[in-house]
């Protein structure tokens, strides 16, 4: 473990946040000798204190502090509270997400030019493209182990698989493989190899799966560069009278308040925590939050085009056994506008518990249909589509001054509602879902909606002009050149890929850029 820093150490950069990109970020630049303070507002769990059991783990896991929701999404009305599934604990989400890594496609880092204008969408060109992350993905890839890239075997197909890949290929789909994860697949890292026990959404009891709980976060504390002060809760992010941030307030485990000074800022703490911190650290010179001369702090949420079909067979699956997110359809993540919709979807494996299935199949619909289904638990077989949304600027974090944290703060509103496009892809994806496991004789096919959220995207958003977002290609603010962004938040469309390993990639390089401009002295 690193000595810990003075609080009025006022040369180390403070992350707030360590998951995929804020857990990166702090090792990469410890890696590099820079001194990182990292707030983390969750305690700190390894595999060993990870439970199997859905409910258990969520009560250890998640991030439960209150939130309101709006819109006329789906989530609004069934998880009013509960906008998103992520995680709070060292480490972040990268403790219960899937681990699929896939790339971007080089499209859709241009989507304002590529799928033209669409009606109600703010589209908008990254201001990086496909060759310039190409070096930083084969970076992501290795950090992560990601198979099926650098000679890595893909993972074994589950039953899950076995059957969606049959249905898939019954249908003429060709991309059909178990996915590029970031879970080891061979003995030929100081983790273990997967052991295929499944319950990889309450976190990898074995340490195959990639986390920087295991990985990042230790292995910077190894420098003694890094170190990481766990339940110690980001209040509001503070300014000079030059402007420029000079260190975070924090609430400890007792709610006494600190101040760690900073030379620079970076915030990683989801598409919520982020924009809700800025926008909660405003300040006479800064009356609309930090970072938002644009007026874009919160604006342009996307969560990605989600939800579920589930199969019914005569025969047993067994779906929850094995790995849970290993399969996955490529064949419609491609922009073709002749489906009825502009960008594309994945289809990827999925299987829930059954205190999940009970909980999120069909909130409140407890009738025969249901309970029927239930009963079928063992013979049935699940996907999930991952498709990209639009981004809208009435689609919005804003801060709900009716409701206050523990703390005494106004908590995160999340305003969400679904697009045309984002309908008509989501209709098409459930034909296609159902189609699959009706090319095998299904008994019974059932669409289920999206999920809390766990794909949180946008709200400070990255654009070429000040005027367009909140920050510059390196996820430097505009306005204040000593604050960063380094989560998902930052993304400036959604892609329909699962976001992490680009996170990942971008928190690598923002540290890169990061090191080299403190060593040139400009930052």
């Amino acid at each position: 473990m690193s000595a810990p820093f003075d609080l009025s150490d006022d040369s180390v950069v403070v992350i707030i946040g360590t998951g995929a990109g804020g857990g990166v970020l702090a090792n990469e630049l410890a890696q590099r000798g820079v001194s990182v303070v990292a707030l983390e507002a969750g305690g700190r769990y390894l595999p060993e204190d990870y439970i199997n059991d859905e409910w258990d783990s969520f009560g250890q896991l998640a991030w439960l502090d209150p939130r309101t929701t709006s819109g006329d999404w789906r989530v609004a009305k069934d998880f009013s509270g509960l906008p998103a599934w992520i995680v709070k604990a060292v480490g972040g989400t990268t403790t219960h997400w899937a681990g699929a890594s896939l790339r971007f496609q080089p499209h859709e880092w241009k989507a304002a030019t590529t799928y033209g204008k669409v009606q109600g969408a703010n589209l908008l060109d990254w201001p990086i493209d496909a060759e310039e992350m190409a070096p930083w993905y084969d970076l992501a890839e290795k950090k992560l182990n990601v198979t099926r890239t650098n000679g890595n075997p893909g993972l074994p197909g589950n039953n899950n698989y076995k059957v969606f890949e049959a249905g898939a290929k019954a249908l003429g789909y060709e991309k059909v493989h178990t996915g590029r994860m970031a879970i080891n697949s061979t003995d030929n890292s100081d983790r273990l190899p997967c052991q295929q026990t499944g319950f990889c959404f309450q976190g990898c009891k074995w340490g195959a799966k990639w986390s920087t709980a295991y990985t990042d976060i230790p292995d910077g504390e190894a420098t003694g560069h890094l170190e990481v002060r766990e339940k110690a809760h980001a209040l509001r992010i503070e300014h000079g009278p030059d402007g420029r941030v000079n260190g975070v307030v924090y609430a400890d485990a007792d709610g006494r308040e600190h101040k760690q000074m900073a030379r620079i800022v970076a915030v990683a703490g989801n598409s919520f925590e982020s924009p809700r911190l800025l926008l909660n650290s405003a300040s006479p010179m800064y009356p609309d939050g930090l970072a938002n001369s644009s007026g874009q702090v919160g604006r342009n949420y996307m969560r990605h085009l989600t939800g579920s079909v589930y199969g019914i067979f005569d025969k047993p699956v067994k779906m929850w056994r094995g790995t849970t997110m290993a399969g996955i359809v490529q064949d419609e993540a491609r922009h073709d506008p002749s489906r009825g919709f502009v960008a594309g979807y994945e289809l990827e494996t999925l299987s829930l518990g059954l205190p999940f299935m009970a909980a999120f199949m069909d909130p409140g619909g407890w009738g025969r249909e249901f309970t029927s289904a239930l009963d079928q638990y063992e013979n049935m077989a699940g996907m999930w589509i991952v498709g990209e949304d639009m981004p809208q600027e009435t689609n919005r974090v804003t801060l709900n001054h009716d409701v206050k944290d523990r703390f005494g703060l106004a908590v995160a509103n999340v305003h969400y509602s679904d697009h045309a496009n984002d309908r008509a892809m989501r209709a098409h994806a459930y034909r296609q879902g159902q189609a699959i496991y009706e090319a095998l004789g299904a008994t019974r096919t059932l669409p289920t909606p999206p999920y809390p959220s766990t794909h949180n995207l946008g709200t400070n958003r990255m654009s070429g002009h000040a005027r367009d977002g909140v920050v510059n290609r390196w996820g430097q603010s505009h306005d204040i050149d000593n604050l960063f962004i380094s989560d998902g938040s930052q993304f400036t469309t959604g892609a329909a890929e699962n976001p992490t390993l680009t996170i990942v990639a971008l928190a690598i390089r923002q540290a890169d850029h990061i090191a080299s401009e403190m060593a040139a002295r400009n930052l």
